[in-house]
Formats: structure tokens, sequence, C-alpha cells
């Protein structure tokens, strides 16, 4: 019994001379500690204890401690956290393929003639486009939709599983439409309008069975998905739309009296996407002013991006027109404005609309705004984006403007649009 017992020996423990060894050399693999050091840090965190002859072991050591704490993020750059509003999107959409069908016989003991079992295939899945209340801009929309394929039949008559629809969710007020021609009017919270249809799924081989043929062994595949191509357009954008030249001041007027954050950059086209701003008011009502790219003369030519521009601005109820007073003659800005608009939509620069005189800091703007207002007979509301000076006077005016437009004046639409 005893010799059987000496033979298993007690576990024995890592001791922690290898252990030091084992830290040392992952240390001089990743070339932080050097062979021939005299030095070593690791070293100096090992003592014995006074009693019991055993080593500690100081987690303090660089080598040794335990990194604690995440480490710092990089911050993002104020460009990549900018989020630009989408108005129109073109999408193709591919709806899921039928599941093919099965061709079998069943086969049990003592049944030697069970007959054709060979299931259906699923349908595919279609694609739907739905409007919600909660979805503000068609920036989450992908070019490409695929919808789900059926699954194939199988034996013992079982059918294929139906593709699951694909929902594509809009804002309230988009426009479908297919070569030019408008398809529907998405304007209510949920509703629904069938785009695609999925493929049909195919026939298994107990389809077939009749009289005159008892064992068939057709089976046919499934449908393909219909495909279409369709453009997607809000009706309204925002209710207001800053329109300017290029470098007026139109993202830094947006960032005064709104929440939104666009680019903001000494020289022209900084924003190449709109963006939206809300502003609130005390009785909680909210009022959405779009940043528009600045247009050109000639953007009715479409030069330069001019037609995509100049769609940004159909889609606001009134406008917002802003003038440089760096400029030697900031009148002549409006009229070449008005002229673009015209052009592209007779009308278009007739709408409700407000006079902006930016970059009132500068020290020749005083002069050249009283030679303005001698030019126009309309009100002219002088501001800075810069130092924020007279911005109350501007988002007074503008809940004058949204006021009149709940009211049905100068609209040209029945139901007014609330963001």
């Amino acid at each position: 019994m005893l010799a059987t017992l000496s033979r298993f020996k007690s576990p024995r423990w890592l001791s922690p001379d290898i252990l030091l060894g084992y830290v040392l050399g992952q240390q001089v693999r990743r070339k932080e500690v050097s062979v021939f050091s005299t030095s070593c840090p690791v070293s100096a965190a090992w003592g014995r204890r006074a009693t019991g002859g055993t080593r500690a072991i100081s987690t303090s050591c660089t080598l040794c401690a335990k990194v604690r704490g995440n480490p710092k993020k990089r911050e993002l750059s104020e460009k990549k956290l900018t989020r630009h509003f989408v108005d129109h999107r073109r999408v193709k959409l591919e709806a899921g393929s039928g599941g093919k069908g099965a061709s079998s016989f069943h086969s049990e003991p003592r049944k030697e003639w069970g007959g054709p079992d060979g299931g259906n295939g699923g349908d595919g899945g279609s694609i739907i486009i739905k409007a919600d209340k909660f979805v503000k801009s068609l920036a989450q929309v992908v070019p490409v939709y695929k919808g789900e394929a059926g699954q194939s039949g199988g034996s013992k008559n079982c059918y294929g599983k139906n593709g699951s629809p694909t929902y594509i969710s809009v804002p309230l007020g988009t426009v479908v439409k297919e070569q030019g021609q408008t398809v529907v009017d998405l304007s209510e919270h949920g509703q629904e309008y069938l785009a695609v249809f999925g493929g049909a799924g195919g026939k298994g081989n107990r389809f077939f069975l009749s009289n005159e043929n008892r064992a068939p062994m057709t089976a046919t595949p499934g449908m393909t998905g219909q495909e279409r191509v369709l453009q997607l357009e809000l009706r309204t954008m925002a209710h207001a739309g800053l329109v300017g030249f290029p470098n007026a001041g139109k993202s830094s007027l947006l960032r005064a009296i709104s929440n939104a954050r666009p680019a903001v950059a000494a020289y022209p086209f900084t924003t190449l996407n709109p963006h939206v701003g809300i502003v609130n008011y005390r009785d909680h009502e909210q009022v959405a002013v779009a940043d528009i790219p600045g247009i050109i003369r000639g953007a009715h030519l479409n030069r330069g991006l001019g037609i995509s521009f100049l769609r940004h601005i159909e889609r606001c109820r009134f406008l917002l027109y802003v003038l440089d007073l760096s400029t030697p003659e900031p009148w002549t800005q409006l009229e070449h404005l008005r002229y673009e608009l015209d052009q592209y939509e007779p009308g278009l620069s007739q709408r409700p609309q407000a006079i902006i005189a930016n970059k009132m800091d500068l020290p020749e703007a005083r002069e050249k705004l009283e030679t303005l207002q001698s030019h126009l007979t309309q009100r002219v509301i002088p501001v800075s984006a810069l130092t924020g000076q007279n911005t109350e006077e501007l988002i007074l005016h503008l809940r004058e403007l949204y006021d009149g437009y709940l009211k049905g004046e100068g609209s040209g639409e029945g139901k007014p649009t609330r963001w």
C-alpha cells in the first residue's frame, strides 16, 4: 500500500523563478527589454520577504502591471459628424424569386406505390415602401434593395417557406416616380405602396398528379421577382430655405438660429448637400430651415450642380434670401438669384420670402445696408451670423411666415406640412 502511494507525487506549482523567466522572455521578444541590460524593471519589483522565504511580485511594474482604463479614442472631425439632408433618391428594387418545386415519391415499408409527394416552392418576398412620420430624411435609403427568396419545396408534400417582405421607411410627403411620372404620393402615416411583387414559387410533381399521369416527374422552378427603378422625392424638404450665392454665410446663419452644425469654412462651396436645422419656439412649435448649397449664375442651365440645387429650393415653402454685404453691390445678388429661380420654374422667386443682409459685423456694412434699402421696397433684416447680432428679429419674422403658411396663404397646397 505504501509503495503504491509513493508513486504519486504531489502537484508541483509554478515557481516564481519560472514565471519571471517567462515574463522576461516575452519582453525580449517584443524588443522592450534588452538582453544585455544590467538593470531590469522586473527584477526591481521582486523581493524576498523576511519570513517564509517566498517572493512577492509588485503590480506597479510597467511590464507586469495590468493596463487600466480604455485608451483615448480619436475624436471625429466636424465634417464626419455632420449629417446632411437627403431629399432625392434613385433606388433599384429587386423582389425575391420563388423557390423551386420538388420532385419526389413517397416511400415506406409495405407501400411500394406511394405516389408523388413533392411540395411547391415558397413565394419570393415583395418590397413595400411605407411612410413613417418618425423618419425625416431619405438618408437611410440605400440604392439597391433585394427581396428575400422563397425556399424550395420538399418531400412529403412539404411546401417551401415564403420570403419575408422588405419594408422601406420614408418620410411623410414622399413622392414615388418612375421615368418622371408620379406613381404614388405617400402623405399619411402608415401608408404603404407595394412597389415590386415577389416571384411565385414553383410547382412540385404532386401538383401534376392526374388520372392520366399517376407518376409525374415534372417540377417547375420558381419565377423571378419583379424589378423596377424608382425615384423617391420629398415634396416638402423644409419650411424655409436659405438661398444665396456661395460664401454668403448661409451655414453660419443656420448655426446661429438652430442647433444644426453644418461645416463652415472660408472657401466657397463648403456645403455640397443640404442641411436642415430646427428652430424651436416657446409654444413648442418647430420650423425647419434648410441650408441650400450656393447656386451660381447660369444654374438653370445646369452649370455645376445647378439643377440639383434648384430642386432643393423648389421643395421649400418660403425663401430666405441671404445677401453678402462684403460684395461691392449686394443688391445685384438678389436680382441674379431671382432670375435663376424664375428660369428654373416660373414664379418660384415670388413665394413668401424675407431678405437678409448678412455680415453686419464688417465696418463698411452700415453704408451698404442703407444703399441696399434704397434699391428695394421690401423689408431688409440686417444680421451678423458671426456675432449673432439681430438674429432674434429674423427668428420672429420666420415665425410670421410660418403662421401665414399654416393658414394657407401662399402655400399652394391644400394641407400644410408640420415638421
